[in-house]
């Protein structure tokens, strides 16, 4: 009896695990969302262990107004959380979590500018872009200690997973998405920021803020990112359809009213 090569099993289930992004794109997934979301779930309890969590503020409150604002247009019940780490910045993850870290709140200077980054971060999760990375790493691994690893994030296989799903700047440990995932979420958050009635004009400012309170960036051939200017370019050449879509969301009267002094 013949066996089938290990290098063909391989190749089908590559072949099998094809998917298309949002946006067009051909993405590897290996793992199915029920297993992402268990990672989700898991990464979020452990950073909620380590970093105090801010509630029954302003700030909190401010947060959760903004972010449930996005996430009805997309559906579901989702954990808005925000953390008290002086550093600016924001993550989703799957199983419908959201960070947002209060130093954010000082580069981010309005709710127009605090929804880009939300919009931008729970895109990440719509594009399963957490999915592709940690795909990418399983077939390099084929080891399902990957998963458990999650168990204990402040091994290295533990922290390179937390990173893989976003989060591993928390544990030190920085896997950036790379420039496709980027720009890709850039564009679904924008629209998806416009549709809950933000205005998307704001998401030019706010990479201004983030230029400057950033100081010196790599030049981007060095980066997996893309460089502020490019970000911004970008933003700009699809601005235009997306207030179009702004302007539809507040005809259905979707006006976000969010700020700091909220009761």
């Amino acid at each position: 009896m013949l066996k089938t090569p290990v290098f063909l099993l391989i190749a089908v289930a590559l072949l099998a695990a094809c998917a298309t992004s949002p946006t067009g794109r051909s993405q590897l997934m290996l793992m199915p969302e029920s297993q992402m979301t268990q990672m989700g779930l898991q990464a979020f309890e452990n950073i909620k262990k380590e970093i105090p969590v801010d509630t029954g503020t302003n700030a909190s409150r401010y947060v959760n107004c903004v972010a449930q604002a996005i996430t009805r247009e997309v559906g579901g019940s989702w954990e808005i959380v925000v953390f008290k780490d002086d550093s600016a910045n924001a993550f989703a993850l799957p199983g419908r979590k959201i960070g947002v870290n209060s130093g954010l709140l000082k580069v981010a200077k309005n709710q127009d500018q605090l929804a880009t980054v939300i919009g931008h971060e729970v895109a990440h999760v719509l594009a399963h872009h957490s999915n592709e990375r940690v795909s990418q790493q399983f077939a390099v691994e084929q080891s399902l200690g990957l998963i458990s690893a999650l168990s204990s994030p402040q091994t290295e296989t533990g922290r390179t997973m937390m990173g893989l799903l976003g989060v591993g700047a928390q544990y030190g440990i920085l896997m950036p998405y790379n420039r496709v995932q980027e720009s890709e979420a850039d564009r679904l958050g924008l629209n998806l920021m416009a549709r809950a009635g933000f205005n998307p004009a704001e998401s030019i400012n706010l990479w201004k803020n983030m230029s400057a309170a950033g100081g010196a960036q790599p030049p981007e051939f060095l980066s997996t990112h893309p460089s502020h200017s490019t970000r911004i370019s970008g933003l700009n050449a699809i601005l235009p359809s997306a207030q179009q879509l702004q302007r539809t969301a507040q005809q259905q009267g979707k006006r976000p009213a969010c700020s700091l002094k909220m009761p």
